[in-house]
């Protein structure tokens, strides 16, 4: 049996108990949060001053904070593109409405509120240019994203792990700097939305545990050649109008470094987390090419603090189109 078919009956053992995974990492939509729970009510006879007040509450957030927010909101707004990603991959049968594509429509259904909702969030706010963010969104759905993980599910898992972390980071960092600068309402909208990519990251993770459990050399292998390649961004084609893809997402993280919301460091440390959670350095029945790889893993994150600190080099003049 080769190692395709291997990897799909994994995916097709794991997926057998996805209605337990669901439970378990997801929430029952009809008592989940909706957007409609942090924006002011349109029926209510406040909706103008609540309006009024969400504006002056955003009024004192700075350039690169609101840079970073719509840089988080297209990325959340490109939901199409994961989930159509996430379908093909191998062991997910999107023709099927059980198994692994049940688990791919619960997460996508959770993760479309968080777009919705800084989006409209933001829409009310009065600083953003909301046309020339809309365009960026279409062209990121339109552009896709190249990640280096193929369809193979080992790969994948590696890749939604880390992201999910990442981005838990960023919107809880967002949450933290709205409420430095008097937006109450902000700052508990990315709290809410890091929460559920808390809870994400952790499904992945344990998808990714299992794994090691059934397959251990090849996941090692699947993981050494993800950080060897090293995580993109899914928004790392983000431009704007009249622009080279990707043109905008050099500027996008370099604000996000700037500012704390997402920096080297932050990778280093997802890193370090997931070796020691899945317990690189003491997985045992591992080929010879997959115990190398566990000894490249094993070095890395120190290797990658060595070189996190180092500084940056300054900023290029650049304007978002998206700010007011």
């Amino acid at each position: 049996m080769n190692q395709s078919h291997i990897r799909i009956e994994v995916m097709n053992f794991l997926g057998q108990k996805i209605d337990s995974i669901i439970a378990e990492f997801l929430k029952k939509i009809d008592t989940n949060w909706q957007p409609a729970d942090f924006l002011p009510n349109s029926l209510s006879e406040n909706f103008g001053a609540e309006i009024k007040e969400i504006q002056e509450s955003c009024r004192e957030l700075p350039y690169d904070y609101l840079a970073v927010l719509v840089g988080d909101i297209i990325t959340e707004e490109a939901l199409p593109t994961y989930q159509s990603w996430l379908t093909d991959v191998e062991g997910i049968d999107k023709m099927r409405p059980e198994g692994w594509s049940k688990w791919v429509r619960m997460w996508t259904a959770e993760e479309n509120r968080h777009g919705d909702l800084l989006n409209k969030f933001m829409y009310l706010s009065g600083r953003i240019n909301m046309k020339q963010m809309e365009i960026s969104t279409q062209y990121l759905i339109a552009d896709g994203f190249d990640i280096g993980t193929g369809r193979d599910p080992y790969r994948n898992f590696v890749y939604t792990s880390f992201q999910e972390m990442a981005t838990n980071i960023s919107h809880r960092r967002t949450a933290t700097i709205a409420k430095k600068h008097g937006c109450t309402q902000l700052s508990k909208i990315c709290g809410v939305i890091a929460s559920d990519e808390a809870r994400h990251a952790k499904a992945y993770r344990s998808f990714v545990t299992k794994i090691f459990e059934l397959d251990p050399s090849e996941m090692m292998l699947a993981f050494e050649d993800m950080m060897r390649k090293k995580i993109v961004m899914p928004a790392h084609f983000l431009r704007q109008s009249g622009e080279k893809i990707g043109q905008a997402y050099d500027h996008f993280s370099d604000a996000a470094q700037r500012l704390g919301v997402y920096t080297s460091w932050d990778y280093t440390e997802i890193l370090d987390s997931l070796v020691k959670e899945w317990n690189i350095g003491n997985i045992t029945s591992l080929n010879g090419k997959a115990e190398k790889a566990r000894d490249y893993l094993m070095e890395l994150p120190e290797r990658f603090r060595k070189v996190a600190g180092r500084s940056q080099k300054a900023p290029l003049e650049y304007q978002f189109n998206w700010i007011n």
